[in-house]
């Protein structure tokens, strides 16, 4: 029972120390040893090799390092966009690129794998574009979430 009511206070503690609610889920997840183990990584499948990866549990961005993004069309009702992140997600976006060159980077969008980024080169604008598998839904709730760029901050 004590587990039970430490659980929602944990619970409790981290949804009132978001701030508001959030619409839209984006994480990052970098490419893991398959030898780190359950604790640390878990088991998916590739979008393009079709092999299984391993992927750290933990994502090493999340929508909370979002600030704006800019949506595109790609054709046959699927979107693209290109996502700000805040100085926080540039800094780990930048870390990530130097310390995993070669690796790849699993993006999720409202829990569904949207793409693998082969990480070829530094990143240190604190962008990623996400060249296809969005809907107009993703969007839609992108919107609520965060601006576009090139407009001004949401309140």
């Amino acid at each position: 029972m004590k587990s039970i009511l430490a659980s929602l206070i944990v619970a409790f503690l981290a949804v009132s120390a978001t701030g508001k609610d959030r619409h839209c889920i984006f994480r990052a997840h970098a490419e893991a040893n398959p030898n780190d183990g359950a604790t640390f990584s878990s088991s998916v499948k590739a979008t393009v090799s079709g092999k299984q990866v391993a992927i750290e549990r933990m994502p090493r961005l999340s929508e909370r390092d979002v600030v704006a993004f800019y949506p595109y069309g790609a054709g046959n009702e699927d979107y693209a966009a290109l996502f700000q992140l805040d100085d926080h997600g540039k800094i780990a976006l930048d870390a990530l690129s130097i310390e995993r060159r070669g690796g790849l980077l699993f993006v999720i969008i409202n829990g569904r794998p949207v793409t693998e980024l082969q990480i070829d080169q530094r990143v240190s604008d604190g962008r990623i574009y996400i060249a296809s598998g969005l809907t107009k839904a993703d969007i839609d709730l992108m919107k609520k979430d965060w601006r576009i760029l090139g407009e001004k901050k949401k309140k």
